[in-house]
């Protein structure tokens, strides 16, 4: 059986690696984990949330693996409301509302990113 331990990064492709730091670390609060050349002309990039947990490697789109889609990533915070009135006041794109807190779903909602990448942002 292999030895792996843990997540360590998800790739999210995106237009434009400087744009997208940007969106990360200034609208998240993310921090820049690595950005460091890659193959022939290309960068290796990494964004990491605060509290840390997995990174997102935001990587140029490749054939089939393009920007503007669901990517099954799920974002924690401690507060799924204020998080989103945060992000809306940020100009992020985020869902009119917050949706289940029924005590069996926590609350929840999808933020889009510059690239139109959908993730969801859950309450702990």
């Amino acid at each position: 059986m292999a030895a792996i331990t843990q997540v360590g990064r998800v790739m999210v492709p995106v237009g434009n690696q400087d744009t997208a730091i940007s969106f990360y670390t200034n609208k998240l609060g993310f921090t820049l984990a690595a950005d460091v050349p890659f193959g022939s002309g290309e960068r290796w990039v990494e964004v990491a949330p605060p509290a840390g947990g997995a990174a997102l490697a935001l990587v140029p789109p490749r054939g089939e693996y393009q920007a503007g889609r669901m990517t099954g990533i799920a974002l924690e915070t401690g507060d799924a409301a204020s998080a989103r009135e945060e992000l809306a006041s940020a100009g992020v794109d985020v869902d009119d509302a917050v949706i289940g807190g029924d005590g069996t779903v926590p609350p929840m909602f999808f933020m889009r990113d510059q690239d139109g990448n959908s993730l969801l942002v859950v309450q702990q």
